[in-house]
């Protein structure tokens, strides 16, 4: 079958890759249709993310159609449409036996650890990480995953009703949180380098507070003067900017959270005395997302609390890929979310 291979940084080719005859044990047969294209699907293409080796196939925000199921298969049988949750984890670890799959010290993320779903085809994947959706089209089950971290993020930090959660980034990431925080009894600001995400997040999601960040520092002035200078009891990092990562504590209210959901490969560095002891804050990290959260998300896609349709700002055509995939990394493209259509 045809499959998409990154080979290096900034490098993609057309390879052929062998195709399963019939699925292990535990296992299902999967074919994708659609793809969405994230944050750690272009630090991959251009060799900045910390977990990819080269060759590899890309591919984790999947909508998936179930071809095939092992005997000892019984939730999810052929033709059924599921989203597909990445995060293969060793069930018998201590992490996973505590409840923490997410996080399993040996956990292997399709499409980023191993080969993923950029292909035409059916592949392999283990059946207990299949969450079928039938009545959802293959577009929505591709953006569970990416809503999922942003779930699993705003749950870390357990924003209580009347409290202010500021969220840092309107990537697809940040967004993410933000449709979740929509739904909760808080106030929530969202702050961002780029006009444009902030314009969106004001039209398409109904977030009031918006703040520009400014090379200036002004920045925390329009945070106090929202806030009534009290800041925001949960501030959630969503970008994946060591300089941000660093100086979000100024944004915490006294007895406040920070979550990390952002990844950066450098150290990092904050005020200790001033700020984060003196305010006795608490720092999270919120690493992917808990099988859980994928069927709440897509009980609430159904429920239609969710808009999918407003994220979907760009396509990308399976024979375009190696082409066009690049454009995506260029901020002045003002791409939200790109789904690749690979049936």
């Amino acid at each position: 079958m045809q499959a998409i291979q990154f080979t290096a940084p900034k490098e993609i080719r057309m390879i052929d890759l062998d195709e399963p005859a019939a699925p292990g044990p535990g296992e299902a047969l999967v074919r994708a249709h659609r793809m969405g294209i994230c944050g750690t699907d272009l630090a991959c293409y251009l060799g900045k993310f910390p977990f990819f080796a080269y060759p590899r196939t890309p591919g984790h925000e999947l909508g998936l159609e179930v071809v095939a199921v092992a005997p000892d298969v019984t939730h999810v049988k052929p033709g059924d449409k599921c989203s597909l949750e990445p995060y293969v984890n060793d069930a018998a670890s201590p992490t996973s036996q505590k409840g923490k799959p997410n996080c399993c010290p040996g956990v292997q993320v399709i499409g980023v650890h191993n080969n993923g779903g950029l292909r035409r085809g059916v592949f392999a994947v283990p059946a207990r990480k299949l969450h079928p959706g039938n009545d959802l089209s293959y577009d929505q089950l591709a953006l569970v995953e990416t809503l999922a971290i942003g779930y699993h993020a705003v749950q870390r930090g357990n924003p209580q009703p009347g409290e202010t959660v500021l969220v840092i980034g309107a990537g697809p990431i940040g967004l993410a949180c933000l449709e979740f925080l929509k739904l909760m009894d808080v106030t929530t600001i969202v702050m961002d380098m780029v006009q444009g995400r902030l314009d969106f997040c004001r039209e398409k999601l109904g977030i009031h507070h918006t703040i520009a960040f400014q090379p200036d520092g002004s920045h925390l002035a329009a945070l106090e003067a929202l806030t009534d200078g009290k800041l925001a009891d949960v501030v959630i990092d969503a970008t994946g900017s060591p300089k941000s990562m660093s100086t979000c504590f100024d944004f915490a209210a006294f007895a406040g959270r920070v979550v990390y959901v952002g990844i950066t490969t450098s150290d990092l560095g904050f005020p200790h005395a001033p700020v984060f002891h003196r305010r006795e804050l608490t720092l999270l990290a919120s690493r992917n997302a808990m099988p859980e959260d994928f069927e709440r998300i897509i009980g609430l896609i159904r429920a239609g609390k969710i808009d999918t349709d407003a994220w979907i700002t760009h396509r990308l055509a399976f024979d375009d890929v190696a082409r066009d995939f690049g454009k995506f990394t260029d901020p002045a493209l003002g791409a939200i979310k790109a789904i690749i259509e690979i049936r």
